[in-house]
């Protein structure tokens, strides 16, 4: 990265424009900092314009008015350097049913350019990690809610990006595996150095998870 901020959004607002009604305003006039090595959290209710910021943080939405800038590229003008440097987990990220849950990893990790070898330490270690090795071959369609998230995120960092989203990460989780995935989040800031932003309605994990919360 060539900035001390992750990421940084500078007066944004996002306006949605519906046919034949009035326009909704989903972001109004947002701006924070999430700097190196910091995990960053944006709490509140359904509703509140969480999903659609990180929408606009990962270039699947443009915001209306402001800038947004990850590790220093703007996600306007340069979308592509953007989604080189991080990984999205969105909230509704579907999972190709008939393929395996290690298939659909390595499957992402292509799609990034991954040197095969690369691909497959990489994907062995996150296995490892996120506990996945026993339904490694098991097709996505057959995997539990929390398994699927596992999957989920280990397709979101097979490329290992120095920045992270994640959209609701614990949502629809039981209690032990979503304190498995805010262990690994954790583990992300501590061990590898990560800048993760993590949405959420839950305070539980935000006060497990040790998040740093925007002020006024």
């Amino acid at each position: 990265m060539n900035t001390e901020f992750a990421i940084e959004l500078i007066g944004v607002s996002k306006v949605f424009y519906p046919p034949k009604t009035e326009p909704v305003v989903a972001v109004d006039n947002v701006s924070l900092s999430v700097r190196r090595g910091e995990i960053f959290g944006l709490l509140g209710p359904n509703g509140a314009g969480k999903t659609t910021s990180l929408r606009m943080i990962s270039t699947v939405l443009k915001p209306t008015v402001g800038k947004v800038l990850v590790a220093g590229y703007d996600t306007v003008r340069e979308p592509d350097a953007v989604r080189r440097t991080l990984g999205f987990l969105s909230g509704d990220t579907g999972l190709y049913k008939r393929l395996e849950a290690r298939e659909m990893v390595e499957f992402f990790g292509r799609l990034y350019g991954m040197d095969e070898a690369l691909l497959k330490s990489r994907t062995a270690e996150l296995f490892e990690i996120l506990d996945m090795t026993e339904f490694a071959e098991t097709q996505c369609e057959s995997l539990s809610s929390g398994t699927k998230q596992k999957v989920n995120i280990a397709r979101t960092i097979i490329h290992d990006p120095p920045v992270l989203v994640f959209d609701e990460p614990t949502s629809g989780l039981d209690v032990m595996v979503a304190r498995t995935v805010t262990d690994f989040i954790r583990r992300l800031e501590k061990d590898a150095g990560k800048s993760v932003i993590f949405s959420t309605h839950i305070m539980q994990a935000v006060s497990y998870t040790h998040l740093t919360l925007p002020t006024n």
